[in-house]
């Protein structure tokens, strides 16, 4: 008798992603309203300069820090859209099945990058 290949993550797989996927989209959504304050300094008392992310002691290099804390808040942005639409296919339950090869992506790599679309070998083909 053939032994039927798994097309799809089960429900209790897809459940236990969705977890790790929430917990990581806290922290990714806190982390990205502290770029946010740290850029635009909502939580300062006009007092800026003891802010330690922008401790310096020329401006250019304020204006650098800002800019680097503005790269890094579109980077978490970004981040944030990707697990948000991996959600997205847990709900429709094509989560971790690879856009390029159809088959499954490996449980690993899905616990290290969980808004994967790639399986490993689709994404080496890729370099």
């Amino acid at each position: 008798m053939e032994e039927k290949v798994k097309t799809r993550y089960s429900d209790e797989e897809l459940s236990e992603f969705k977890e790790l996927i929430l917990q990581k989209l806290e922290k990714a959504r806190k982390d990205y309203a502290l770029l946010r304050n740290a850029i635009t300094h909502k939580e300062s008392n006009d007092t800026e300069d003891t802010s330690p992310t922008f401790k310096v002691l020329e401006e250019g290099a304020t204006t650098l820090s800002k800019e680097e804390a503005g790269r890094l808040a579109q980077r978490q942005y970004k981040f944030i859209q990707h697990l948000e639409a991996a959600l997205i296919r847990i709900e429709n339950k094509t989560y971790g099945i690879c856009r390029e090869t159809g088959k499954l992506i490996s449980k690993e790599r899905l616990r290290a990058v969980p808004h994967a679309t790639l399986s490993y070998e689709a994404k080496s083909k890729q370099r």
